[in-house]
């Protein structure tokens, strides 16, 4: 019989890495990780965190009352009236609280109590400490800010808090999550991956250590751990993994060493359940979602947004008509074909879901099931912004370059009639601020960006003419459509980007688990 283990799960955003692990079956389909604590400090992505949870309590299916509330058919239920027990679970497992702040530490000790006295070390750790002193794009900026000391900024070192409820839980196993820049970033000149990794090593003392593993592909394209010590062998290419998004991200798997130490060697391929023979596209997950039109961001309406379309798109054929570049040619010829299209009516028209629209064939079975709810009858969370009207031709343009020319344009590519009034337009900084999401490849990282514009990620639809929606960019992050997301549109966004891809956690959870399973059945066969 497989053992069952308690997951802690820290800096939890709205629940990617969770949502995955719970997710995974052990043969004869016990779920065995059970989420017993989720972590969080935004109040917002602690509410989705904590509807999830409420979520989960239903081990039979979700309640009708969701799935009405969800398709539109009632108003949302006061749902701790509804159901009180499921939603004091919930309660009790999704905890609002800053790690690291003044008496974080006295307010979760007795919840850590709570996991420890019922599971001992048959707990699991998970979560990525903040990234932003990390990533390449937040050290860029603190380098603009007057007076920053890498050395003063906390951010650097909330791993230390990750770090200190392992010493405290001793878990039969952890996953740290952090970005890929963490490789390269130092303070003091020391490198900080480097030190993780000393201060990894220090857990457990004299008692125990901890064995660390990568999550790679192994030959046939199947998810799998190897124990190794090399950092770059923990960073994670997600596109390889059926993830339909080129997102690279650091993963560190520790195990308890003493558990089983003679099956390191046998156990260190331990796989996970699914293998894909070629990345997962834009166009594989999104083509079939129902197609929405941009908005206007001052007066809009249908009339006002096809007035506004009509000229993006004649300013464009406007700036290529005389253009002697080749490409420049093709995209003037494919907007006139567009244009006539329009004036067919055949652009969309609605700004928000009107279906849940069709699933395409090129849908990899393993993720449509993964994602796809056959009891929806519309789609939450998807619906368009609004865009200024000279943001709509450089959309048009972009989208119309993409498709021809199978790439993204750059600032060089663009027409100066189109061109924005950016100081770092043509210095190269910014060259590629707005980018198409390709129909045929993966996309580029959905991060937390997305919430302050869209320019990042336009659809590839020249007609939609728009940025992504809310759902387009959890679909991309393998968030399952019946996941909710509280708050407004831009913390919506924040959270999707901030996430582990729910489908990638899965397939790490369930390496992990053939891993210590393996362990816990060898152990059994042990002489006493």
């Amino acid at each position: 019989m497989a053992s069952t283990f308690q997951v802690v799960d820290l800096f939890a955003g709205p629940g990617g890495l969770a949502e995955g692990f719970a997710s995974v079956s052990a043969p004869g389909g016990a779920r065995p990780f059970q989420i017993a604590l989720s972590v969080e400090k935004d109040h917002v992505a602690h509410g989705t965190l904590r509807f999830r949870a409420f979520l989960r309590q239903f081990t039979d299916g979700f309640p009708d009352k969701y799935y009405s509330f969800l398709n539109g058919e009632i108003e949302e239920p006061n749902w701790a009236e509804a159901y009180p027990d499921q939603w004091a679970a919930a309660e009790k497992e999704a905890l609002l609280l800053e790690l690291g702040s003044e008496g974080a530490d006295q307010l979760l000790q007795p919840y850590l109590d709570s996991v420890k006295n019922s599971a001992g070390d048959q707990t699991i750790v998970i979560g990525g400490p903040p990234c932003q002193a990390y990533s390449i794009a937040g050290r860029a900026r603190n380098k603009g800010v007057v007076d920053y000391e890498p050395e003063k900024d906390n951010r650097h070192f909330l791993y230390q808090e990750y770090i200190k409820i392992l010493e405290i839980l001793k878990p039969a196993a952890f996953v740290m999550e952090n970005v890929k820049g963490i490789l390269s970033s130092s303070v003091g000149g020391q490198a900080i991956f480097k030190k993780i990794l000393a201060d990894l090593d220090e857990i457990g003392g004299d008692d125990f250590t901890y064995e660390l593993y990568a999550f790679e592909s192994d030959d046939n394209g199947a998810g799998c751990l190897r124990a190794t010590r090399e950092p770059k062998d923990f960073l994670i290419r997600s596109e390889f993994f059926g993830v339909p998004q080129a997102r690279h991200r650091i993963i560190i798997i520790g195990v308890r060493q003493e558990r089983i130490p003679q099956l390191r060697k046998k156990s260190s391929r331990a796989k996970s359940l699914s293998s894909f023979s070629q990345k997962v596209t834009v166009k594989d997950v999104l083509a079939g979602l129902p197609r929405l039109r941009s908005g206007v961001s001052k007066g809009d309406s249908v009339e006002s947004w096809k007035s506004a379309m009509a000229r993006s798109v004649a300013d464009v054929m406007r700036a290529t008509s005389h253009s002697a570049d080749e490409n420049l040619k093709k995209v003037y010829t494919r907007s006139r074909q567009l244009a006539l299209q329009m004036g067919s009516g055949s652009s969309p028209t609605l700004r928000s879901d009107n279906g849940t629209g069709k699933v395409p064939n090129s849908f990899p079975p393993s993720l449509r099931a993964w994602i796809i709810d056959p009891k929806l009858k519309r789609l939450s969370n998807h619906a368009s912004r609004g865009h200024m009207e000279s943001d709509l031709a450089r959309y048009f343009f972009a989208s119309v370059y993409a498709e021809i020319c199978g790439r993204s344009p750059v600032a060089k590519d663009y027409p100066i009639e189109l061109a924005p009034s950016h100081k770092n337009w043509e210095t190269g900084i910014f060259s590629d601020r707005f980018r198409v999401q390709l129909w045929g490849s993966p996309s580029t990282t959905i991060t937390s960006h997305i919430a302050k514009d869209g320019h990042y990620f336009i659809h590839p639809d020249p007609l939609q003419c728009r940025a992504l929606t809310v759902r387009e960019a959890a679909r991309l992050q393998t968030f399952p459509d019946n996941y909710r997301f509280l708050g407004n549109r831009t913390q919506q966004f924040e959270q999707v980007g901030n996430a582990v891809p729910p489908f990638l956690a899965r397939q790490i959870g369930s390496a992990l688990h053939t891993l210590l399973n393996s362990m816990v059945h060898a152990g059994d066969k042990e002489p006493g």
